[in-house]
């Protein structure tokens, strides 16, 4: 599972905090505990398991604050028999032409985790074009890290990506929206310019045609 969309699952925006997905988490582990749900005990299971898979998930990204180590506990019996084992970490190794991730001693160590995390699936979504799941991501972690002048290139990057495939399936119109953000997102980068114009072009020529 995806940190998007372990973030959805426990109904928060992308980058929400530690307080909040132990709040989250609390209150709809009660909702869908099998426990709780007499009459629909296996739907009622999948759905638990998905939302401590989605937990467990997001505590190894986002840390507690100092005093709060403790992860949150829910007061109903069985819930250690129906949630599942932690799972493995699986590294993922991507190539791509988005710019390399730099290290940011300005940030708190939630934060680079968190901004390591999402940039590895970045490079996933990129390079299988799940664009809309990318702008997603990217999106919520500007929401998360406003001042960070590399997420904010990944995002231009990102609205320019999407632009160009747009252009390849004939989606003009659409596509000259996500170049406009692009540009505006990250307008003093050079080398995003140069690619929104040969962008431009192609769809110049497209509308020719």
């Amino acid at each position: 599972m995806e940190i998007v969309d372990c973030y959805r699952v426990l109904g928060l925006r992308m980058g929400a905090s530690y307080e909040d997905i132990k709040a989250s988490y609390r209150r709809l582990a009660r909702i869908y505990h099998p426990d709780s749900n007499p009459d629909n005990q296996q739907q009622a299971k999948e759905k638990f398991i998905q939302l401590t898979d989605a937990y467990r998930r997001l505590i190894n990204v986002v840390q507690p604050p100092a005093s709060d180590k403790d992860s949150p506990t829910v007061n109903l019996k069985q819930d250690r028999q129906a949630a599942p084992p932690k799972p493995a970490q699986v590294k993922v190794s991507v190539k791509s032409k988005a710019p390399p991730l730099q290290d940011s001693p300005e940030l708190s160590p939630t934060d680079r985790k968190l901004k390591r995390e999402a940039y590895g699936q970045l490079q996933q979504m990129l390079k299988e074009q799940r664009f809309p799941r990318a702008i997603a991501l990217v999106e919520g972690l500007a929401q998360r890290l406003p001042e960070d002048i590399e997420v904010r290139q990944w995002q231009a990057i990102t609205y320019q990506r999407f632009a160009r495939y747009l252009i390849q399936n004939r989606q003009g119109e659409k596509a000259r929206i996500y170049l406009k953000k692009a540009l505006r997102t990250d307008p003093h980068n050079k080398s995003l310019w140069q690619e929104v114009n040969r962008d431009f072009q192609r769809l110049e020529q497209l509308e020719l045609y």
